[in-house]
Order: structure tokens, then C-alpha cells, then sequence
């Protein structure tokens, strides 16, 4: 049988808890307690405007300072995972205020 135009497969989604102990629901094996992630969202500096993903992208690459960041070219940034377009204006503006630019 085909599946009809227009339809979706929905994943079921499993009660987890994090080591904090938070419970939530999660469709997919990446462990990431929602929770949690808001309430490390920083209130301010270059990280406080970012998706989480896009928090994790800049971690993961050891990126924790403007200035390490304006080592790098936009085109460098945007291949990191979880790095996506919206977040460009966002790291410009981070760098424009410490008088710094991405590498170009």
C-alpha cells in the first residue's frame, strides 16, 4: 500500500530524564534535556541571542570569546551543524560591538 500524498509518518516520542532530573519527551536519540538548555541560556554576551543549536555549533568548535570567532570566515561558520543563516546577523552584531569583523 503507498502512503497518500500529503501525509506524515509522526515518531513517538519517549519519557526521558536528564541528570539534572528533569522529565521530557524526546523523539530522537540526541540527549538534550530542554530544560536544561533554557536555563543555560545566557542573559547576555555572545552567545544570548543564539538558537541552543547554534550555542552548541560555536561550543563544539571552541568557540567562547568574540575574538575567536573573528578568526573565522562566515562561510566557516555556516558549515558547522546547527549553524544556520538567521544566526549571522546575530554573531555580526556580537563582533561589531567589540570592534571586530569575521575573517574574510
Amino acid at each position: 500500500m503507498e502512503p497518500e500524498i500529503g501525509t506524515m509518518t509522526i515518531q513517538s516520542k519517549t519519557l526521558r530524564v536528564c541528570k539534572n532530573g528533569h522529565p521530557y519527551y524526546k523523539s530522537s536519540d540526541f540527549p538534550v534535556c530542554p530544560i536544561c538548555t533554557q536555563e543555560n541560556k545566557p542573559a547576555e554576551g555572545l552567545f544570548s541571542g543564539l538558537s541552543a543549536p547554534a550555542r552548541r555549533a560555536l561550543q563544539q568548535a571552541g568557540i567562547q570569546t568574540e575574538e575567536q570567532l573573528a578568526k573565522f570566515t562566515q562561510k566557516e561558520i555556516l558549515t558547522l551543524h546547527g549553524m544556520g543563516p538567521a544566526s549571522l546577523p546575530i554573531l555580526i552584531e556580537a563582533l561589531g560591538k567589540k570592534g571586530l569583523e569575521f575573517r574574510q
